[in-house]
């Protein structure tokens, strides 16, 4: 079987960051349909079939990670809109972020793959992406023209840099997250991306799907304190974070 991707165009940080704007403001879907159709109509232009469109295909994109979630993570969507009216600008890269990976595997295995790449190498191709990627997704067109797409938003949203030379990605500085609820929440979106219900502390904070950013220091507590998370010991020296049962 086939794995979806689901996130197939070049999007732009300004218009996520549009999208949560309207919802942080009450609007209605078709509100921000209105204005999100009236901003990409006039930065991209549909082509072939107009309801496959990459005007329609980005609207799509925008919904299911900002207005349109599946179920299993609305409560992280609406703790994100919270954050989203209470953080600083500067942080609100952290909930696109884990907002897009927790609908989007894809685009979580994209960000892992590249931060496993950068943890091994000072700098890396498109090619060296795209094998890995095709060894989960298979051997197929679309997956390489969404995977190129996704890596040009790693671009635009600042996470990546373009070397001198063609071709060639570089990282940027890290963003060093030091509000311990939005660390919380971001473990969260991490095992919501992997569909794991639990995982070590230590690995998930040093995941190399959060390559972008660097965590401050924080307490279990501190991730306890997100309602939907439990810690617990394993063994003697290790604390594992789950999704409480009732907490999805």
């Amino acid at each position: 079987m086939k794995k979806e991707i689901g996130f197939s165009q070049r999007i732009r940080l300004e218009w996520l960051e549009k999208t949560a704007e309207l919802l942080s403001e009450g609007k209605t879907k078709k509100e921000i349909e209105a204005v999100l159709c009236e901003i990409l109509t006039e930065q991209l232009q549909s082509k072939g079939n107009p309801k496959r469109g990459s005007r329609e295909k980005a609207m799509t994109i925008l919904f299911k990670i900002w207005v349109s979630v599946p179920e299993t993570v609305q409560p992280l969507k609406k703790d994100a809109i919270i954050y989203f009216r209470r953080v600083p600008f500067y942080d609100h890269i952290i909930l696109h972020w884990g907002s897009s990976m927790a609908v989007y595997p894809f685009f979580g295995t994209m960000a892992e793959t590249v931060g496993r790449l950068l943890k091994l190498q000072e700098s890396f191709t498109p090619a060296q992406v795209l094998r890995r990627i095709k060894e989960q997704y298979g051997e197929r067109e679309t997956v390489t023209r969404a995977a190129r797409r996704v890596l040009r938003c790693f671009v635009d949203w600042g996470v990546l840099k373009d070397a001198t030379k063609k071709g060639i990605y570089l990282p940027v500085t890290p963003h060093i997250i030091t509000d311990k609820k939005l660390i919380a929440w971001l473990v969260e979106a991490i095992l919501i991306s992997g569909n794991s219900h639990s995982g070590l502390i230590s690995v998930i904070t040093q995941s190399p799907i959060l390559f972008p950013f660097t965590l401050g220091q924080f307490s279990q507590q501190d991730l306890a304190n997100n309602k939907r998370l439990e810690i617990f010991h394993q063994g003697v020296n290790e604390l594992v974070v789950a999704m409480k049962s009732n907490g999805r």
